[in-house]
């Protein structure tokens, strides 16, 4: 697989490298976050070997299930330590087993939610960097606090009390399948949210914008992404999903 991870690696770097020149942004702005959801530590080694070092996982129990295993494989060359950071949405049940296995937690969406895991976090003395995710779209899949709810005002206003938890910016995902324009106008929402809560909320930190992925990646870097989130360009089509959590 590593040959073809590899050419996959040269042409999305050929194309974030564009999408960086058409935007009149650098390189070096961009973290590339390699999705791994569904494949096994393995995937995970192999793209590790060719240099990526931050990885998105989708569910508490898969990872669970092969994070031994990737620890085992990870190579010795490997630039930099990994990290592992859950992407999806995660139950209030699952917040300490969730503080215990990842480095941080991109998907954080309500009070109760960051209160557990500030709880989770300091019996296993970390400081765990999360994202609040945002809801930008009206699809009922999609998880995230919507931007001018009450609930999103709550989690702002005491982030900055919860000592566990290092607010480090947000999270989104755009519509399935949208027209280009509706895309873009996530993206922007986004990028013109964090301008807003960074001046409302000078203590916490906004620095991080996690939006695009495989299909729309180089509409996000226009609109300011910091951080995009590649699986299917990378690591080739999804493997089927396991049942639910």
């Amino acid at each position: 697989m590593i040959a073809t991870l590899r050419e996959n690696l040269e042409q999305l770097e050929d194309a974030i490298a564009a999408a960086c020149r058409a935007a009149g942004r650098s390189r070096g702005e961009i973290e590339l976050m390699a999705v791994s959801k569904t494949f096994p530590a393995e995937a995970m080694a192999e793209a590790a070997s060719l240099g990526l070092t931050l990885f998105g996982e989708n569910r508490v129990r898969e990872f669970a299930s092969k994070a031994a295993r990737a620890a085992e494989l990870w190579p010795g060359n490997a630039p930099a330590k990994k990290r592992v950071n859950l992407i999806g949405h995660l139950q209030s049940n699952k917040t300490a087993r969730a503080a215990e296995l990842f480095d941080g937690i991109d998907s954080l969406d309500s009070l109760r939610l960051a209160e557990r895991l500030n709880e989770a976090a300091a019996k296993f003395d970390k400081r765990l960097p999360v994202l609040i995710e945002v809801k930008l779209s009206p699809e009922e899949t999609k998880a995230g606090v919507a931007p001018e709810s009450q609930e999103a005002a709550q989690l702002l206003d005491h982030l900055p009390d919860l000592p566990h938890l290092d607010m480090q910016g947000l999270m989104t995902i755009a519509p399935w399948g949208a027209p280009e324009a509706e895309t873009r106008a996530c993206f922007r929402t986004l990028r013109e949210l964090r301008h807003r809560w960074a001046y409302s909320y000078p203590r916490l930190d906004f620095g991080v914008l996690s939006m695009g992925m495989s299909g729309d990646f180089p509409l996000a870097i226009s609109e300011g992404a910091t951080r995009i989130r590649i699986g299917t360009a990378l690591f080739g089509k999804r493997q089927p999903q396991a049942e639910p959590e």
